[in-house]
């Protein structure tokens, strides 16, 4: 496929902004992780050796290669390198199970498959299941490659598509259906979140970014990584999370900026509140998001890191819905209000809109949504509809200044003798008891019924059972809201993005947990 000039600058835009840093400020730091670090004029040459590697192996503007990975130089390297080929990059996290891996290549058909082994002893693992090549590189490191009709095992490579310049990355969701969802991400998706780091965030080159969200996925990548990268900042990147690990690079690299799941906050307070450790005084933005946010944990984090949580809403069809804003005053879990050019609508079932301050299903539009599901037109009508609007399927009332809150997911309301149960408000009320660290809820069907089902992980060192839970709950909570069971669990599954990965939770924990 050959680029007009105009299609080469629409492709180039999300590593655009990298390349210009590179030329104006050269030995600024850009890129480190704990075995190697690259500045500015670096990390452009390494972006262009990698491409010349990329080039050399066949990969070609057009193309649809796939990386599996963790938070590395390396793994970043690679994906700038893609980008500055105008190639769509498939990005998955090592952390995935390996037949999952094996779905995804045969449902997006890449023309190669890429397993960087820096930080990631899983995508080495991968790469063996996939019989991949191994090879070693200047810039990328240890790492294995599949090519051609291999990589997919599905088709011919005469049967492989060309992508549309504009998109940029394809991120499965994981779902509930257990059927892949390949969200197709464009350049302008991406460069409009980064460039809202800017405007909304203050992101400046002064500023030294801590990455523990895999740039696998939406907010590590566009958020995080882009966001840094756009604003000409340093970014540490950290391939998995440690709260002692988080906590050394952020008082040795005088760390400024922080995001990541509510998980990962409530973690930190306990592990300083634990080791005595307080004063975190370079810190100037904490922002939260992938998973609900809980009051309990924004005070603990604010009070820790001496800042307001920020906090923010979207999903991978749509990142960065809503944010908060930098300069309000924020006591509540509101995240925030829509960022300039994104619009959202709260409706009924009937699709009609719903009154202010009454809850409705959470539609958006905007420079943010997904160009649809990959090879799925069928369930990319479903959710999207013909003036552009996108169904999130999440519940939320907007108050009369424009902040939104999210009060559940239509597929979790739990229906209890009638009554609807948002689970985020059970999680809310648990997550208040001084012992717990965090919660999860979910329905559970019983004949002729729906019970609510609650999963608790404890605080190090705390002491609770399920009948001093259910007591705290009687005081919060009507009675058809509170649990008919409480699991206490040594630890919640979490997602590599921090989620409480919710449908292992009636599998995997009911028979270890204490019951109630």
């Amino acid at each position: 496929m050959k680029c007009t000039a105009k299609t080469e600058a629409m492709i180039l835009s999300t590593v655009a902004p990298v390349l210009a840093h590179a030329r104006t400020q050269p030995r600024a730091p850009a890129l480190e992780d704990s075995l190697t670090a690259l500045s500015y004029g670096e990390l452009a040459a390494a972006i262009e050796t990698a491409a010349q590697a990329l080039r050399g192996q066949g990969v070609e503007a057009g193309a649809r290669i796939m990386v599996v990975g963790e938070n590395s130089v390396a793994l970043a390297v690679l994906l700038l390198a893609a980008s500055r080929l105008g190639v769509c990059v498939v990005l998955e996290n090592a952390r995935r199970a390996t037949p999952e891996l094996q779905a995804i290549a045969a449902h997006c058909m890449p023309s190669h498959v890429y397993f960087v082994f820096a930080q990631s002893p899983d995508a080495q693992s991968h790469a063996r299941a996939f019989e991949a090549r191994e090879q070693d590189s200047p810039v990328l490191g240890r790492h294995a490659v599949v090519h051609g009709a291999a990589a997919s095992s599905a088709v011919a490579p005469e049967g492989i598509e060309i992508m549309p310049p504009d998109v940029a990355a394809i991120i499965y969701t994981t779902g509930t259906t257990g059927q892949p969802k390949g969200v197709m991400l464009t350049h302008g998706n991406l460069s409009f979140i980064a460039g809202s780091m800017q405007t909304l965030r203050d992101m400046k080159p002064r500023d030294r970014i801590y990455a523990v969200l895999p740039i696998t996925h939406v907010m590590g990548h566009a958020s995080v990584f882009l966001g840094a990268l756009h604003a000409g900042a340093s970014l540490y990147l950290a391939s998995r999370f440690s709260p002692a690990a988080c906590v050394d690079v952020l008082r040795r690299r005088r760390i400024t900026c922080l995001q990541g799941a509510p998980a990962m906050f409530a973690k930190l307070a306990e592990h300083c509140a634990a080791e005595s450790i307080s004063g975190f005084p370079d810190m100037r933005f904490i922002g939260s998001g992938g998973a609900p946010i809980d009051p309990a944990i924004k005070r603990a984090a604010e009070a820790l890191f001496g800042c307001t949580l920020q906090n923010g809403y979207g999903l991978t069809e749509a990142a960065s819905i809503c944010w908060t804003r930098m300069d309000e005053a924020l006591d509540d879990d509101s995240v925030g209000r829509p960022l300039p050019g994104v619009e959202i609508s709260l409706r009924a079932p009937d699709g009609s809109e719903v009154a202010p301050g009454e809850v409705g299903t959470v539609w958006a539009r905007g420079p943010n949504l997904m160009r649809g599901y990959f090879r799925n037109p069928e369930q990319t009508r479903k959710v999207m509809d013909a003036d552009g609007w996108f169904n999130t399927e999440d519940l939320g009332r907007q108050e009369a200044d424009g902040r939104l809150f999210i009060v559940g997911r239509t597929k979790e309301v739990i229906i209890r003798s009638g009554f609807k149960v948002y689970p985020l408000e059970v999680e809310s009320a648990l997550n208040a008891h001084p012992a717990v660290l965090h919660a999860a809820v979910v329905g559970r069907a019983i004949e002729g019924n729906e019970e609510v089902l609650a999963y608790v992980e404890l605080r190090k060192g705390a002491q609770a059972d399920a009948d001093a839970l259910q007591r705290h709950l009687a005081a919060l909570l009507s009675p058809y809201k509170r649990p008919s069971r409480i699991v206490i669990a040594d630890a919640l599954p979490l997602a590599a993005n921090g989620k409480v990965l919710k449908s292992q939770l009636l599998t995997s924990l009911a028979p270890a947990g204490t019951m109630h």
